[in-house]
Formats: C-alpha cells, sequence, structure tokens
C-alpha cells in the first residue's frame, strides 16, 4: 500500500488525472473599472506597536486605483465615530 501511494505521488501522469475531493470552483469575476482616484480606498491598522511620541499604530489608507498609500499615526483606541472629520 505504501509503495503503490508512493507510486501515485510521484507520477505526474496519476497527479495530472486523479479525482479531486473539493468543489469545482466558480467562474473568475473581473474586477469594477476604476476612473477616479480617491473615490475607492482600502483602510487598515497596523497595530500593537512600541509607543512613540503618544503613538502606538498606524493608520494605512491606499488609493486602489494609483496604489498611493498614506500612513496616519494613531492611537490603538482611534474609532471611526471619535474620529470622523473626513474632507469632501
Amino acid at each position: 500500500m505504501k509503495d503503490v501511494r508512493r507510486y501515485v505521488d510521484g507520477c505526474d501522469m496519476c497527479q495530472r488525472m486523479k479525482n479531486r475531493m473539493e468543489a469545482p470552483v466558480g467562474k473568475l469575476k473581473l474586477s469594477e473599472i476604476l476612473e477616479k482616484p480617491w473615490i475607492h480606498l482600502m483602510v487598515d491598522f497596523i497595530m500593537k506597536l512600541p509607543l512613540v511620541a503618544g503613538n502606538n499604530a498606524i493608520l494605512v489608507v491606499c488609493n486602489r486605483l494609483s496604489k498611493i498609500t498614506h500612513f496616519v499615526a494613531t492611537t490603538e483606541g482611534t474609532s471611526v465615530e471619535r474620529e470622523h472629520q473626513w474632507r469632501d
């Protein structure tokens, strides 16, 4: 049994032709075409950093169109409700 398993695992044709146990993957979806910068953003926090000048986290804001990224020093207690001061 071990010899058969080792042979099948090493055989290129056996690996290509064997039945897969997982479900087939669905069709790929095309990404939307972005037209204006700073309309579609990705936002994330980098947390648990050493305390420097009263800040221990970094807010990362990335423009999805141009991939320009801004890093904002902040604290772990920052929340959207408290810091909601976005410019138009």
